[in-house]
């Protein structure tokens, strides 16, 4: 329950540090005062987007801090976790929100955290309803939820929704598979050409090299062939004449004078070295094949790589790779209709188990639907709906939803004679108050939210009804925390404490505040309420509404 609530520069506020206690809580005071400072402060904890509007004339900045104390935080504890929190210590949960004229900042537990995580905790700690709040009665996915809250259907439907999500996963692939055979032709025949065109090259990174040194050869084989003739006819010529010659001499030199001998110890082997060189020279011509066929289709190999290359890779390595890719590719479009086949297999086998699953999760709800519909009829009844009716309607669903193998809508006739309709078409303000409440009150014991607030919910109701109201409400208090703002003496006169917000003017502005009334003071504000002044009627009146209090 929510135990504190500060507020700090709040529109009228200035300050104000509400310590609440148990059971239903009273709200009172004219109009405005500023009660409805409360319900925005509440809405800011709720994760509600604020505006530098709402601070205080004057201040740079505005807060609100509420404190919970749970009983259960384990829920709290598990989103808090998935968000990066700290955990609640001894199952208190401490919200906090700043609002700047250019920033605001949001806290949890002392750690900041997103306007995302702060509504995914207020769903588990108010439940907020007010004129314009009954939106959840018309939402058929909460009234679905309601029933299931009622039937205890928990187990039944974590089941289905656990198959439901394998047999979606496998419908959606299977429909796209479908789906790509229907209109795919032209995607295969472009893969089939990319295939068609890499393997067709038949490629070797490695030989990338050797082909391109070939080329350059063949490319340039007759100038070579010229080049190494020319070379080979020098060295003839120099080894036949002038080195013989100077072999010659170099003998008769050595004659003359043996110390000359060592310049001379490598002209033999290098004659030999010439002569080894110009028999090479004549073996590479003779070697070198010039065909201008080799090199046309060297330079055609080439140009391949490079188309290839500029199509699917930049390199060799990453055009094999990509071949690769797309053969796997290929193959599997080329033979997904077997895989269509087993993929409509394991789709009518998890639609049949989903079945089975959602038939035993209708029968809990078509059980409890009516029991359901008599209990919320009967607090209509105590409502002031003498002679409404109420049915919570199944309707199957053409194919397995999310929620099951069925919607449900919740129909109400408030007049007799009158054929039961939708909530939504038919219910004006006043009366789907009353649902709400009636509603809540049947739903009391599953209801797991702690705070409940209901913010001028008796609005275009009166007299007796109104006390029936109060009553209800004190009712759900016995089970949760209920805060009630209210212009309503009836409803005020049971609350288990009453709160008295006042509007004051001091040193020339204007601040709302808030006490509790008990006593004397507590039949004063019921007077006021009464609209009797002083008058003893009006006392005996609000003294015997506090007497009448359950």
């Amino acid at each position: 329950m929510l135990t504190l609530l500060n507020i700090k520069n709040l529109a009228l506020v200035d300050h104000l540090s509400w310590q609440l206690g148990k059971g239903l809580i009273g709200v009172t005071g004219e109009t405005g005062a500023g009660k409805s400072v409360i319900v925005g402060a509440l809405k800011l904890v709720l994760g509600e987007r604020g505006d530098k509007g709402m601070i205080r004339t004057g201040e740079s900045s505005c807060s609100v801090e509420a404190v919970f104390d749970l009983e259960n935080s384990k829920q709290i504890n598990r989103l808090l976790e998935q968000a990066g929190v700290e955990a609640c210590e001894g199952d208190q949960l401490i919200v906090r929100r700043v609002m700047g004229q250019s920033s605001n900042k949001q806290f949890v537990n002392n750690s900041p955290v997103t306007l995302s995580v702060l509504k995914s905790l207020g769903e588990y700690l108010v439940d907020l309803h007010g004129p314009h709040d009954h939106q959840s009665l018309f939402c058929i996915d909460r009234q679905l939820a309601m029933l299931d809250a009622y039937a205890a259907a928990d187990k039944e439907l974590s089941a289905y929704r656990d198959v439901w999500k394998a047999w979606k996963a496998k419908h959606n692939e299977y429909e796209a598979l479908r789906k790509q055979e229907q209109a795919g032709e032209q995607e295969l025949d472009l893969l089939r050409f990319q295939v068609e065109e890499i393997e067709r090259a038949e490629l070797k990174p490695e030989e990338e090299s050797d082909i391109e040194e070939r080329y350059q050869r063949a490319s340039n084989s007759t100038r070579l062939v010229e080049l190494a003739t020319q070379t080979a006819g020098v060295l003839e010529q120099g080894v036949n004449e002038s080195l013989s010659d100077v072999q010659r001499m170099a003998r008769e030199l050595e004659r003359l004078d043996p110390a000359i001998r060592s310049l001379f110890e490598g002209l033999d082997s290098a004659i030999v070295e010439l002569q080894e060189l110009e028999r090479g020279l004549v073996d590479y011509v003779e070697d070198l094949d010039v065909d201008g066929n080799e090199a046309q289709a060297l330079e055609d190999r080439i140009n391949t790589f490079e188309t290839l290359k500029r199509k699917y890779g930049p390199s060799l390595e990453d055009v094999v790779v990509h071949g690769a890719k797309i053969r796997s590719k290929l193959d599997s479009y080329e033979n997904r209709g077997e895989l269509l086949d087993s993929l409509e297999s394991e789709v009518k086998r998890k639609l049949e188990e989903l079945k089975n699953l959602g038939l035993k999760l209708s029968d809990k709800r078509r059980k409890q639907a009516p029991k359901l519909s008599k209990e919320i009829a009967s607090h209509l009844k105590e409502l002031g709906f003498k002679q409404a009716s109420f049915e919570v309607r199944l309707e199957a669903h053409a194919s397995p939803d999310k929620g099951g193998l069925e919607s449900v809508d919740f129909h109400f006739g408030p007049n007799p004679g009158e054929p039961l309709k939708p909530l939504r078409q038919i219910a004006s303000s006043g009366e789907i108050s009353r649902v709400m409440l009636a509603v809540k009150s049947a739903l009391a014991d599953q209801d797991a939210t702690p705070l409940m607030v209901f913010d001028e919910i008796d609005a275009n109701v009166g007299g007796e009804i109104a006390r029936a109201v109060g009553e209800k409400m004190a009712a759900l208090g016995e089970r949760h925390q209920v805060i009630a703002i209210t212009h309503f003496p009836q409803v005020a006169a049971v609350a288990a404490e009453h709160f008295v917000v006042d509007k004051q003017v001091e040193k020339g502005r204007t601040r709302s505040t808030m006490k509790k009334v008990d006593g004397d003071a507590r039949v004063d504000e019921l007077v006021r309420m009464l609209g009797g002044g002083d008058g003893e009627r009006a006392r005996a009146m609000a003294d015997s509404l506090l007497a009448a209090k359950p």
